[in-house]
């Protein structure tokens, strides 16, 4: 079984930052990809941003002058810096985890609880 916890949400006035980070422990055999996706109230969810093993990066076009993911192999941790925040950015974030458990099976979905991100104007 594969956990993913997120930490780091909260309330910023525009313009501000928020760091969120997120650890996936567990039976891991192999980390494919880790990113970060949201939902804001009446919106489906959306990809924000994405980091695969190889650092390959990819973003919404949204975000990808504002927010910057990184992540840290060996601990299975991926951050999300979010700079010049926007009221737009306000949704639960969560974050997504691509992994294998066993070097057999076909790798998974996991998702944690997802945390709130509020920007007031």
């Amino acid at each position: 079984q594969v956990h993913v916890v997120e930490s780091g949400g909260g309330l910023v006035q525009a313009g501000g930052s928020l760091r969120l980070s997120c650890v996936a422990s567990g039976s891991i055999f192999n980390i494919i990809a880790m990113g970060w996706y949201r939902q804001a109230p009446g919106k489906q969810r959306e990809l924000v941003a994405q980091i695969t093993s190889e650092q390959t990066t990819n973003y919404a076009a949204s975000v990808e002058d504002r927010f910057t993911i990184h992540r840290e192999n060996g601990l299975n941790t991926v951050h999300l810096e979010m700079n010049s925040l926007e009221p737009e950015d306000t949704a639960v974030y969560y974050c997504h985890v691509m992994a294998q458990v066993t070097p057999t099976r076909a790798p998974r979905q996991y998702w944690g609880q997802g945390t709130q991100v509020t920007v007031s104007a």
